[in-house]
């Protein structure tokens, strides 16, 4: 949120430095995350002059072209070559001397030098408006007064203005602080802690006149629940026109672009008080009549950037006798806001349900100045004066008279909060006992109103305007931020505990692994838990009844709870590689989110992706990809970190992948390990391998051996292995041949393990070459050849009858 230092003087008149100001506003809680400087006109004009063309005579060698000859104050004129259709001897000028620095319209300076144009020397500029920043037209120079006097300064004619604007990290609570008004207010408790007693300037309204009755405008708020206070009121007579200089460069000073002099002074009013208004257009509101109701499902509403909108039953909507005009304290309508035609407007102030505003805003994606209000809560007791303010400046403004009585809707008053502060209760949250007298100052200085008073403590009213001070603690927490968090003394005695925590607990574990993969060259990351629902097309396994879907989300693609860590690990890598970093070793702890009827799961994964080349390009060693069996060796490592020494392997179920195994620990599954199909990465715009391994971390840590290591007899005989190179169909999967293999023979079977994939062009078209190890024991003996190669050919059979395969 952004404070203009000279607006902020307006509500009290502080000469401090802005620094010293700033820290008081951060001490207070209102962090001054930034101060810039504002100038109304860029450079101040500093430097430029009025000049009096004394002679101005046609350029000799140029025929768009004229000498002039400028008194710029000194008696001595200078001669400048100008090429403006408009000069003339007599004009009083703008003129830019030698050593004069310009700015153009990007902010870019350039400084103004000695020349020779076309034969003929030049010792400045004369200047249009758009050159100075004093508008846009570039048709000609500016012609001044000619009752100015050579070698005046533009700047005192202009009034540029010098303004300091303090950015404001507002936090959500703060509702009462979204204005400079409200910043004053802050500012003034914070100056009484230090003896400094300042008046409040708040804006007069007291000249509110009704002019005569001619414009009265009907209003029906049929939503009161929603609506709690409308007000309005109608001005005629308008004249729509830019806004005076000194409106514009107070909106200006806060990034604010100037629309015209009715929009201008709702802005206006918005940032000085914190209270959104609306005009609409008289003459576009059908049947003089305004109704405040939800919308109708389904309704077409094209909003003042153009985007026509489908209306929800929820939306809080204005409308006239026949159409919605606005989304209240949202958008207003493209077709009923004020117009260079517009001569008479309803002027709307108002309080919505901070919660309706809310979800309409994020319904339809809007964030406005007004919403952003609405959702935090506007003090419901300054709609009316916020109107009678905005009123009265749109008639010094724009002229008009005031034609209709104030229409006040507010069947409900709100009442203030009643907080009952203990004494005891301070010192304890504090820390630190603060005198009675303290106490009731701050409150006094916060608009707090100090009921009655007991030996305990003091019943307290709380301003409508504070609605984020509705308990005790959030009281004491007023207390402190004005007393000063720097003012409360540390104890001279620091007490600390030492809980014990088993070496096998989550984090230790989770930190163990990733010094292990940091080492390895693995980078850790950490994606939104938030994601799209259109990933869940991406695999048949992902159901979209178990998605855990966002009532209120911040987008259609931030909708659902992740299922997987997967995509995200994905759009990492899409990142990266679209910018020239396509070797990628990363690594991330996360849950994944599921919804299984009304039951709701998380689970936690430890997620690895590998893809690119393993190391760098390097003279001294040759650049090798990050494969299957790299990924494969990193996820045995980790395991064995963890002390699981018995695992197996069997082929990956998850369509996700078009190869891969799963790591098991007996027949608990672990590790799902393989090489991501290329639809998949096609759907990320990834055109390289990507290995995926996926940790079920939850059973990572419920099987960890934490009871030390165990020791076993070493097997008495070898183990034997025999490897296969077989010639199969595409379709064939590594799975299929671990089937096979398991079901023709599996008594003395250890393990079945593939060690390469080849797809080549010298393969017959396809076809596929796999390399599979399988290995053999027997806890009873020495296995001899004949045994193994028994076992070998009732295999080789198998895969050649049922997989159709080949051996190479």
């Amino acid at each position: 949120m952004k404070i203009s230092y000279n607006w902020l003087k307006q509500f009290i008149k502080l000469d401090w430095e802005a620094d010293k100001t700033a820290a008081l506003l951060t001490d207070l809680g209102l962090e001054v995350e930034g101060i810039t400087s504002f100038q109304s006109v860029k450079g101040g004009l500093k430097g430029i002059v009025v000049g009096h063309v004394v002679s101005c005579e046609k350029h000799p060698n140029a025929d768009r072209l004229k000498v002039t000859r400028v008194d710029l104050g000194n008696g001595q004129p200078v001669q400048i070559v100008c090429g403006a259709p408009n000069v003339a001897t007599g004009q009083k000028v703008p003129v830019a001397p030698i050593g004069t620095t310009l700015y153009d319209d990007k902010g870019e300076t350039w400084k103004i030098k000695k020349s020779k144009i076309r034969g003929e020397e030049s010792f400045g500029m004369i200047c249009a408006e758009d050159e100075l920043g004093l508008g846009k037209s570039h048709d000609g120079i500016m012609v001044l007064d000619q009752n100015l006097v050579p070698g005046t300064s533009l700047a005192t004619l202009y009034q540029v203005e010098d303004d300091v604007v303090f950015e404001i990290g507002l936090t959500p609570n703060r509702a009462d602080a979204m204005s400079h008004f409200g910043v004053a207010r802050d500012l003034r408790a914070g100056l009484l802690r230090q003896d400094i007693s300042l008046e409040m300037i708040t804006p007069s309204v007291s000249s509110f006149r009704v002019d005569n009755r001619t414009q009265r405008i009907d209003v029906d708020v049929q939503d009161k629940a929603l609506a709690p206070r409308y007000t309005g009121v109608t001005i005629s007579g308008l004249r729509i026109m830019p806004s005076p200089q000194w409106l514009q460069n107070r909106l200006k000073a806060i990034g604010i672009a100037p629309k015209n002099n009715v929009v201008d002074a709702t802005n206006y009013v918005l940032h000085e008080l914190g209270q959104p208004l609306h005009a609409f257009d008289i003459a576009k509101i059908a049947g003089h009549k305004i109704v405040v109701k939800t919308a109708d499902p389904g309704t077409r509403f094209t909003t003042l950037d153009g985007v026509e909108r489908e209306l929800h039953e929820e939306d809080l909507m204005i409308c006239d006798a026949e159409k919605p005009m606005c989304i209240a304290g949202v958008l207003g309508g493209e077709y009923s806001g004020v117009s260079d035609g517009t001569t008479g407007i309803f002027l709307e102030s108002a309080y919505f349900s901070p919660v309706a505003i809310r979800k309409s805003a994020k319904r339809h994606g809007v964030n406005t100045d007004a919403s952003f209000r609405f959702e935090r809560g506007i003090d419901i007791r300054t709609v009316e004066y916020a109107l009678r303010r905005a009123a009265l400046l749109i008639q010094e403004v724009a002229g008009g008279e005031i034609t209709s009585d104030v229409v006040d809707m507010y069947p409900k008053k709100f009442e203030d909060f009643q907080v009952f502060l203990y004494y005891d209760k301070i010192n304890k949250l504090i820390g630190q006992n603060l005198p009675e007298e303290t106490v009731k100052s701050i409150l006094s200085s916060l608009d707090i109103k100090v009921n009655n008073v007991t030996e305990a403590g003091m019943g307290l009213t709380i301003p409508s305007y504070r609605v984020d001070v509705q308990r005790e603690a959030d009281v004491i927490e007023e207390i402190l931020r004005v007393y000063g968090y720097n003012n409360i003394k540390s104890g001279e005695k620091l007490n600390a505990s030492v809980s014990y925590s088993s070496r096998f607990e989550d984090y230790k574990i989770q930190n163990k692994v990733a010094d292990l993969l940091v080492a390895r060259g693995c980078y850790e990351i950490m994606a939104n838990s938030l994601t799209s629902p259109k990933y869940n097309d991406l695999s048949g396994d992902i159901k979209d009844e178990n998605n855990v879907t966002m009532l209120n989300p911040l987008s259609n693609d931030l909708s659902i709870m992740r299922r997987t860590l997967l995509f995200s690990g994905l759009e990492a890598i899409a990142y990266n590689i679209n910018r020239k970093r396509p070797n990628l070793k990363l690594f991330e702890f996360g849950k994944s989110y599921h919804q299984f009827g009304n039951r709701r799961e998380e689970h936690k994964s430890l997620a690895l992706f590998f893809t690119g080349n393993r190391n760098e390009e390097n003279w001294k060693n040759p650049v090798t990809p990050s494969d299957f069996f790299y990924a494969k060796g990193v996820v045995q490592i980790i395991l064995d970190r963890l002390g699981f020494r018995d695992i197996t392997y069997s082929p990956v179920e998850k369509d996700v992948f078009n190869e891969g195994i799963v790591i098991s620990a007996g027949k608990v599954p672990l590790v799902s390990l393989g090489v991501i199909r290329q639809d998949i990465l096609r759907a990320f715009d990834i055109k390289q391998e990507v290995i995926y391994a996926d940790f079920r971390w939850d059973d990572v840590l419920q099987h960890l051996n934490t009871e030390g290591i165990r020791y076993g007899e070493i097997p008495r005989f070898p183990e034997v292995r025999r490897d296969f190179a077989l010639l199969i169909d595409r379709k064939v999967t590594f799975s299929d041949i671990y089937e096979t293999a398991r079901k023709t023979d599996r008594s003395l079977l250890k393990n079945v393990n593939l060690f390469d994939v080849y797809e080549g062009n010298k393969l017959p078209e396809g076809k596929k070459s796999y390399a599979v190890s399988f290995t053999f024991q027997d806890e009873n003996g020495t296995l001899t050849d004949k045994q193994i190669d028994h076992i070998m050919d009732k295999y080789r059979q198998a895969f050649e009858n049922e997989l159709k395969a080949e051996l190479r």
